[in-house]
């Protein structure tokens, strides 16, 4: 892992899900428990639903659309919050999240949640997280109608936050997502190598990542922003 310049960070802006939040609920639900309940819906075989889905995903991947529980509904005539509420119970914080953002905190650094998570999507995390009691502020990309692999979502995050790109630190685990925020400016990028606790550890060279934040905590202890 390389040292972040911690000195130099004032704003630390955090992805949700597979950053703070372990992405298996998210994979499984649109993997397998979708698939699952449009088989049943359609009476074809699990496979071809899940053909199907990988059809639909890929048409609007990094859109809005893709990530708005709204437009699934639509799509497929399926209660979307109803359904994720059927496998609620593998929603979960990574260990390492809530020491991370203590830590942050505690050492005077603002810290703030955008993702592009639907706000349905949001409640429901919270909901089981607490995560609104540990940061600053929560903040859906769907309140500006485009999302974080949009130039214009930095462009107007900015303009809502007033944070410096030289001062930023942007932590996500979608490296696309990541390029993004680096071609707007923001200095300090992390990627999360490990999203999904049932997935393999994944090699990252294009930017600074992490494993486990708690790696993080004395550098951060250390590096506190004075007044």
């Amino acid at each position: 892992m390389s040292k972040l310049a911690w000195k130099d960070i004032h704003t630390v802006l955090l992805d949700m899900d597979g950053t703070l939040l372990d992405l298996h609920f998210d994979n499984h639900f649109w993997l397998e428990h979708l698939p699952e309940k449009l088989a049943k819906k359609h009476d074809v075989s699990l496979q071809k639903a899940k053909d199907m889905m990988a059809i639909e995903y890929e048409q609007v991947m990094g859109t809005l659309s893709w990530y708005c529980l709204d437009f699934w509904a639509e799509k497929l005539d399926i209660d979307i919050v109803e359904a994720k509420r059927e496998i609620e119970h593998l929603i979960s914080m990574r260990d390492d999240s809530l020491p991370f953002i203590d830590a942050l905190k505690a050492s005077g650094r603002e810290v703030i949640l955008v993702t592009n998570a639907h706000p349905e999507s949001l409640s429901l995390k919270v909901e089981h997280t607490q995560l609104d009691q540990h940061i600053d502020q929560l903040i859906s990309t769907h309140e500006f109608a485009v999302t974080k692999e949009s130039q214009v979502l930095w462009q107007k995050l900015q303009e809502k936050l007033g944070f410096d790109s030289q001062h930023t630190l942007f932590v996500d685990d979608s490296l696309g997502i990541l390029k993004a925020a680096q071609d707007f400016g923001i200095k300090h990028l992390l990627a999360v190598s490990n999203p999904d606790s049932k997935q393999p550890t994944r090699d990252i060279v294009d930017y600074p990542s992490i494993q486990d934040y708690r790696y993080l905590m004395d550098d951060i202890k250390a590096n506190p922003i004075i007044g």
